[in-house]
């Protein structure tokens, strides 16, 4: 088991401490996101998802409105602000305390969130490649900001899958954004390998196997496996059927001193992390 980094992320103010492993639920006010069972597109299942993801323990909530799997229908910048302002009213008015995540890859709606919204952290599955204003604007806004690798856009990158080392290749590409956002003022920084995008099945198995080297960026690490491609094209199971396969590779994360599991299912992972930290300290 790798040991644990311990990190501190300045929430403008508020700090948040990850001394132990902290659990991120998914929250998808979308009609269209690869997985059926995390669709929110109403206030109505807004509220049910938000009201069980505190009572199941979740540390941090990632809202997201544009869904990025292959083939989604494209969402106007106007139609993914009004989709989180709706999710955000009801966060704010459940868990008004909750740490928040948004989940996108424009800049301008990075900067509505946390100005007019109260988001906490910025979380971009692009790392600013679609956006070339994000890296400043999270400056600007002083928030932590997670860094995902991905190849192309969501319609493009299961086809730009050639690597050297994945491992390797991922671990160089992150070093570089984790030093120009610190460059820019970006103080606290968390990264993302990106499991599922621009990467085969065998590069996602490869890419767990040595994700202890990611520790070698000195920023949090965030590893969301919940339910991919990964998991169900392995098993021959859909994502419906996935989430015995998630909690495996959730643990494996956690035995590799992963600091921040995003997740559909907040329950699981909260058992698997206290199941792991039981063994830890024996």
């Amino acid at each position: 088991m790798s040991d644990f980094k311990t990190y501190s992320l300045n929430l403008r103010g508020r700090l948040l401490e990850i001394d132990h492993p902290l659990v991120m639920g998914i929250l998808n006010v979308t009609p269209d996101s690869f997985y059926g069972g995390s669709r929110c597109p109403d206030t109505l299942h807004i509220e049910a998802r938000v009201r069980q993801m505190i009572d199941e323990g979740a540390d941090i909530i990632d809202i997201g409105a544009y869904s990025t799997r292959p083939g989604a229908a494209e969402v106007s910048e106007a139609e993914e602000l009004a989709r989180l302002e709706k999710g955000m009213a009801v966060v704010r008015r459940l868990a008004p305390d909750a740490v928040v995540s948004v989940d996108t890859f424009r800049a301008s709606v990075a900067r509505s969130c946390v100005e007019q919204l109260g988001v906490d952290i910025v979380n971009d599955v692009a790392g600013g490649t679609l956006d070339d204003q994000m890296f400043k604007t999270v400056a600007s806004l002083g928030v932590p900001y997670i860094v995902m690798h991905m190849r192309g856009t969501p319609a493009t990158m299961q086809q730009l899958t050639d690597y050297t080392d994945v491992t390797a290749d991922v671990l160089t590409y992150l070093a570089r954004k984790v030093d120009e956002l610190h460059q820019l003022g970006v103080a606290d920084v968390i990264a993302d390998p990106g499991f599922g995008f621009s990467k085969t099945v065998e590069q996602n198995y490869e890419l767990m196997h040595g994700l202890e080297a990611f520790h070698a960026l000195n920023v949090p690490l965030l590893v969301g496996i919940s339910r991919k491609s990964m998991i169900f094209r392995l098993l021959g199971v859909t994502p419906a059927d996935s989430l015995n396969g998630t909690t495996v590779l959730n643990t494996m994360a956690l035995l590799r001193g992963a600091h921040i599991l995003r997740v559909h299912d907040v329950r699981p992972a909260v058992e698997a992390r206290a199941i792991v930290a039981a063994d830890a300290q024996r």
